[in-house]
């Protein structure tokens, strides 16, 4: 509920005067008096107890005027506030002062009474929400052996609303997860273990919190001492569930709803949830593996049958419920304010739908309403005969069921007045058409329901061939002449009084049609001008409308076919462009003036290509053909001269035109069959007709079939092997495609022999994704020739086989090494190693490449570094290797069986080093189009190699063009262009490698410059250039 602060009394006063200018201010806007219309209801409140607010505000207001009065009732009976100092009254609202839950629970409802009668509002329910303490009770000790289930009871104390449940182990924070282990009932708030272990031992204790409106409240239980004995090899055992939702549980639609399930077991059970008579909602999927199944805004297609099931791999238990959908009543049909006549009959329905279907009473100015007399309350009906005044008032319709109720409100006005003309009086001016008819309403406001006659000047009309006067006071005159204008009047009477009105005939030449449009058949897509002509009475201005099939043409919706051609007044013709085959129809001109109008009509036919065929069943069922039937659709004005059948499969979404027999299917016919269809598919077909203006659209599709079962006609394809382990024969072969497996049952024979043998093996593999066989055989020899074939079967028989491809059984590893092996260093981390081929290159199997093995000179040979060569080159490089290093190298052949025997071994010593030093003490000076740089000798260490030289590398800064100078003096000179900057990398070279690089950048603006340590040039060079100088120089640095 909304808590407000407490109000003084001259507050009270304001707010009264307030509330009774706003019912007078807006009394006032409505001309007229009227019974009180509810604006707003008392709404279901929940009170806190104990709350400090020490009031609790129902509100209720209506608009009514004369202004209203209000009243309460509390579970049907009146309350007296001028007695009871405990309620007090604020416009129409009632607030209670330090309400109790002793005292004030029940159901409010506000009564607003005025002159004109009293309606009741619907029913609020006032709670008073609490949480009381916990027993004070010590708990018993649980023990439980290690693996078993157990159950904690909560002993939750009296509450009201529901609680949130929590459990908390020996101190609060320590609150426990719920998990696959673990469950706290939000029901009972028992806390479930499914399977103990020891670490579960401890102090626990329930913890309740209650949420009412922005109040929280929590207590806790004493504590429960649990001990978990370890027993060693805890026993498994299966799920046995423990929580289980009612076998009936019912919800309103629109609510949520939490159904609960959860199992002891060892190991720890899985939950797993499914609807029996139907599929889970998407909108419960997240919850469909735990213990609760959460389903939100449940609906109707949400009843059925639930099942819990719980599993471990000892077991299963489960459980089921059925959940039963009702609802609140809800209006389909109300009542509305009636004006009714003394002595008329009222005939009241409403309509409510809810689940039980509600029931309905009748209300007046708040009292129950029953048949009697001339009432008759039959359910939601309400009839009244013979009103009288005193029938007047506020009525209502009250529909409920056990889940709710609700209000529909109306206000009656029973009329009692002579007859009047002034709100609608006779038409002044009545024109008509010669030869036509007109009709002169009457129609005075009277109650009760008047006595009328007409006059012609002075002459009463009565009944003839040309004249009727109907039973509403209408007067229609027939076959209009001259001799018919003149002054009518209405003369009506009843027992409060009599009036007349008068008004004046005066006829006019008739509409008639001059030129009617004429039949027209047309072809798709062609103009069509329906001309229609008409003359009138000129005093009068004239319309043309045109209708199609007795539905009115809209030119600003319809304006892309349909178009007015002539702006006179006596030309309507319409023009049809780009008519469609839908255009087709009986089109009527109407030209019509306010007192008559003249019609003529015309049919066009439009030709086009056939509509759609009918009803396309599937007759007969072959394995590779089926009798198709269909019916003829709409020729659409022009003969079918054939068909066309198409199908897709399941495999395919795109259509395709078929085979059929006869293979031109005449216009006349309406069966055909389909020929050349694949064995065991299902199939779609679709009928297409076609006349000479065009192809039609196609039929809907039939309802899918599948042809009958064939043995396979294709053989499986790309028969391949080899490879596996020694004494082993491996068959490949690519499946076949479902299109082609003709049936079911379907699999692979494979037929092999070796190369020069006589007699053939057979193999049987099922599955059609199938597509490997390996034979083994401790007297197959490694890599020997066998013929192999496969062919498919299914349960109708075998296919043809394949061709005969030659596979070669398993390879064994080269038994030969390679040998005058030699290792060369080329610098201080790259060897290269050279070999003489192996000569028996087939015995086992194909030689695939050599793989080098190095290890260095302190290393067990275990632990040897390897490189394969790709091919059967007979040099391959080692590269980052150790400087100054000796290494051990040895070659193997290899194969797909692997490595073959070592060479014998040979040593090579890694160079030293190349210098760790870059160039420093770098300057430049440029001259004309050159730059000369030069640069302090770089001295190696002991440990590094000698400089035998420099290389430069420098580029253009806008340009990708990267060049290379070596030189074995510290300067070098380069081109150098107006305008444009360079950037320079220099490093020392030797027999061990290329050293650490310099870097600078050069423009013609610098002059002269010099770099005095590396770092410098490090914060001057691009990192963009380092990157492409690194990459590119990696050939370069081998010239």
């Amino acid at each position: 509920m909304v808590f407000r602060m407490r109000l003084s009394v001259s507050a009270i006063f304001v707010l009264s005067v307030i509330s009774w200018l706003t019912d007078w201010v807006a009394a006032q806007s409505v001309k007229g008096d009227f019974g009180p219309v509810f604006e707003e209801q008392p709404k279901n409140t929940l009170y806190p107890e104990g709350s400090t607010e020490g009031k609790v505000t129902l509100n209720c207001h209506v608009r009514a005027n004369p202004h209203p009065k209000y009243s309460w009732k509390v579970n049907g009976t009146n309350i007296n506030i001028e007695r009871d100092s405990r309620y007090s009254l604020i416009g129409g609202n009632l607030v209670i002062s330090n309400p109790t839950r002793s005292k004030d629970p029940g159901s409010y409802q506000c009564l607003a009474t005025n002159s004109i009668g009293t309606v009741i509002s619907r029913e609020a329910f006032l709670r008073f929400g609490y949480l009381s303490q916990f027993s004070t009770e010590e708990r018993e000790q649980v023990k439980v052996n290690e693996g078993t289930g157990l159950m904690l009871p909560c002993n939750a104390p009296p509450h009201y609303p529901a609680p949130t449940y929590r459990w908390f182990i020996d101190e609060i924070p320590n609150f426990i997860t719920p998990d696959d282990r673990h469950f706290i009932s939000q029901v009972t708030g028992n806390l479930y273990i499914a399977k103990a272990k020891t670490s579960d031992t401890g102090i626990y204790s329930c913890y309740l919190t209650s949420h009412i409106d922005y109040a929280t409240t929590s207590v806790f239980s004493k504590a429960i001492p649990l001990t978990v004995l370890f027993v060693g090899e805890t026993r498994m055992h299966s799920p046995h569930i423990r929580v289980k939702f009612p076998s009936e549980t019912y919800a309103l639609a629109g609510q949520s709803l939490n159904l609960e399930c959860f199992a002891f077991g060892n190991p720890v059970p899985t939950i797993k949830w499914r609807k029996l008579d139907g599929s889970l909602p998407s909108k419960i999927l997240e919850s469909i593996n735990k213990p609760i199944l959460h389903i939100p805004d449940v609906q109707f297609e949400d009843e059925g049958v639930y099942e819990c099931e719980a599993e471990n791999s000892r077991g299963k238990d489960s459980t089921q419920g059925r959940i039963i959908i009702h609802a609140q009543p809800e209006w389909l049909q109300i009542i509305s304010d009636t004006e009714a006549d003394v002595g008329a009959d009222l005939d009241w329905k409403c309509a409510a739908a809810g689940k039980p279907r509600p029931t309905c009473r009748w209300l007046r100015n708040g009292q129950l309403l029953t048949s009697k007399n001339r009432i008759v309350v039959n359910n939601c009906a309400l009839r009244i005969l013979k009103l009288v005044k005193d029938d007047s008032g506020m009525y209502q319709c009250v529909a409920e069921n056990k889940h709710g109720t609700i209000y529909a409100n109306a206000e009656l006005k029973v009329q009692e007045l002579a007859p009047d003309f002034q709100s609608k009086p006779v038409k002044r001016l009545i024109p008509a058409a010669r030869g036509g008819e007109v009709l002169i309403e009457c129609k005075p406001r009277a109650a009760p329901q008047p006595n009328i006659f007409w006059t012609k000047g002075t002459e009463i009309l009565s009944n003839s061939t040309r004249t009727t006067v109907f039973a509403n006071g209408t007067l229609r005159i027939r076959n209009i002449s001259r001799m018919d204008e003149g002054k009518y009047t209405c003369f009506a009477e009843n027992s409060k009084g009599k009036a007349n009105s008068t008004g004046i005939v005066s006829v006019r030449d008739a509409t008639k049609i001059t030129l009617a449009p004429s039949n027209a058949d047309i072809n798709l897509g062609e103009d069509v001008v329906l001309q229609c002509h008409a003359s009138h009475d000129p005093t009068m201005d004239l319309t043309f409308t045109w209708s199609v099939n007795d539905s009115p043409i809209d030119f600003d919706l319809m304006g892309e076919h349909f178009h007015r051609v002539s702006m006179r007044e006596t030309i309507g013709d319409l023009k049809i462009t780009n008519v469609q085959l839908k255009h087709s129809g009986i089109y009527t001109c109407t030209a019509q003036t306010v007192v008559d109008s003249a019609s003529a009509s015309a049919m066009l036919v439009v030709r086009g290509p056939p509509g759609p065929p009918g009803g396309v069943v599937v007759k007969e069922i072959n394995d590779s053909s089926v009798l198709l039937s269909w019916s003829r659709g709409y020729d659409n004005h022009s003969p079918i001269g054939k068909y066309i059948i198409q199908a897709r499969t399941s495999l395919s979404d795109e259509w395709k035109t078929v085979r059929t027999v006869p293979q031109h299917i005449e216009g006349n016919a309406e069966t055909a069959w389909v020929i050349n269809l694949t064995p065991w598919m299902d199939y779609e077909f679709r009928v297409i007709a076609k006349n000479i203006l065009g192809t039609g659209d196609p039929s809907l599709p039939s309802q899918t079939i599948r042809t009958r079962e064939a043995a396979p006609t294709v053989a499986p394809s790309n028969i391949s092997g080899g490879g596996g382990d020694q004494h082993e024969v491996t068959m490949l072969w690519m499946p076949v495609p479902r299109e082609y497996q003709n049936g079911d049952g379907f699999g692979y024979i494979i037929t092999f022999r070796k190369e020069g043998t006589k007699d053939w093996k057979n193999a049987k593999v099922l599955g059609a994704d199938s597509s490997r066989y390996v034979y083994r055989n401790d007297t197959i020899a490694s890599y020997s020739r066998f013929e192999v074939k496969v062919k498919a079967f299914n349960n109708k028989g075998q296919g043809p086989y394949s061709q005969s491809a030659i596979v070669y059984s398993a390879e064994e590893e080269p038994s030969v090494a390679p040998s005058e092996v030699s290792a060369q260093s080329l610098t201080s981390s790259e060897i290269e190693v050279s070999w003489r081929a192996v000569e028996q290159v087939t015995m086992n199997g194909i030689l695939l490449g050599y793989e080098i093995r190095y290890w260095r000179d302190n290393d067990k040979k275990a632990s040897a570094d390897r490189k394969r060569t790709p091919g059967l080159e007979l040099s391959a490089r080692v590269t980052g290797l150790r400087p100054s290093t000796l290494y051990h190298v040895e070659v193997r052949a290899y194969n797909s069986a692997g490595s073959g025997p070592p060479s014998l071994s040979t040593t090579v010593t890694t160079k030293k080093a190349p210098p760790n030093r870059p160039p420093g003490k770098i300057s430049w000076r440029s001259a004309g189009s050159w730059v000369k740089i030069k640069w302090d000798h770089v001295k190696a260490f002991e440990n590094e190699s000698a400089v035998d030289g420099y290389k430069v590398l420098y580029k253009a800064e806008d340009q990708s063009e990267i060049k290379m100078i070596e030189t074995r003096k510290n300067s070098v000179q380069i081109p150098f262009t107006n305008d444009m900057s360079y950037l320079v990398m220099i490093r020392a070279s030797g027999e061990g490698g290329d050293g650490a690089a310099a870097k600078i950048r050069i423009s013609k603006s610098s002059g002269t410059s010099m770099m005095v340590n590396n770092s410098g040039a490090q914060v001057l060079h691009n990192i963009l250039f380092t990157a492409i100088l690194t990459l590119t120089t990696i050939g370069c640095l081998e010239l």
